[in-house]
């Protein structure tokens, strides 16, 4: 074998073996669950997307895993060079027709025309929320781009108007509402600055088996055994489809889950299957 050639099966092999580099989640602003007695007169409020987190670096648009999403060139030709964030959305109960569109790697040209990219945040903007609020309406006016929105923001008064707010959301199709700190600095992570409140719960976990089925599902899945951030698990056996219990969500995957309440011992009460989390 020659010299070159060895040279050349070499550099194939080390290629070959190279891992794919991963690319790291960005830090982005999640939110817990409102409790009572938090004082919501300290908040800003806004209704809570059924859409899909979109992070744009003020280059490519990103799901919150980090993963790119194939938007249309004029899509994101448009958008601001300013970092962005907010959901991608198609309307109230069009998530699951939002999410097979923004997962295809070619992108449907004709369905991208009906998606609006709602904006909530800035990611490292200085100011406070309040501030950064009125910057996000500055930014987008200057923009001029049709797909490119901002989500309402407005403030209550006391619990009762909260309440009466999440009522007409939710009796208008909406998923609920979320409560951001109107005097926060922009910061990453899980805290009481950025709340959401829904009629029910819900949370995320990692599946981690699939649990054969009994009696009318012998023969297909009968629960997903997931785990949460903190390492406890349970399963997940109502809430799937029958076609999720024929081809269910794999190993490794982030499910969303819902449920009433915790248990004395911190687990999810009457959890369900909700779906597949869109990263």
């Amino acid at each position: 074998m020659s010299r070159l050639l060895r040279a050349l099966l070499g550099a194939l092999s080390l290629t070959l073996a190279w891992p794919a580099l991963a690319i790291a989640p960005p830090a982005i602003v999640l939110a817990r669950d409102y409790q009572d007695g938090q004082d919501v007169s300290r908040y800003l409020v806004s209704e809570k997307l059924d859409g899909v987190r979109a992070i744009w670096d003020g280059q490519t648009l990103r799901f919150r895993s980090g993963r790119e999403i194939h938007a249309p060139a004029w899509f994101t030709a448009a958008l601001p060079k300013q970092p962005l964030d907010g959901e991608l959305w198609l309307g109230r109960g069009r998530f699951a027709e939002l999410s097979g569109l923004v997962r295809r790697d070619q992108p449907d040209e004709a369905g991208w025309r009906q998606v609006r990219y709602m904006i909530f945040e800035l990611p490292e903007a200085s100011g406070n929320f309040s501030e950064r609020v009125a910057a996000m309406t500055a930014l987008l006016a200057q923009a001029g781009v049709p797909w490119l929105a901002q989500i309402r923001q407005f403030s209550v008064v006391d619990r009762k108007s909260l309440l009466r707010e999440l009522d007409l959301v939710v009796q208008g199709g909406g998923e609920g509402l979320v409560l951001h700190r109107a005097d926060a600095p922009y910061l990453t992570g899980r805290s009481e600055v950025l709340l959401k409140m829904k009629p029910q719960h819900d949370d995320e976990a990692v599946v981690v088996a699939h649990l054969p089925g009994k009696g009318r599902y012998a023969g297909q899945l009968g629960a997903l055994r997931v785990r949460r951030a903190d390492g406890r698990e349970f399963s997940l056996g109502t809430g799937l489809s029958d076609a999720q219990r024929r081809d269910p969500p794999p190993l490794g995957v982030t499910v969303t889950y819902r449920f009433r309440e915790l248990t004395a011992g911190g687990l999810p009460r009457f959890a369900s299957f909700w779906r597949v989390r869109e990263d």
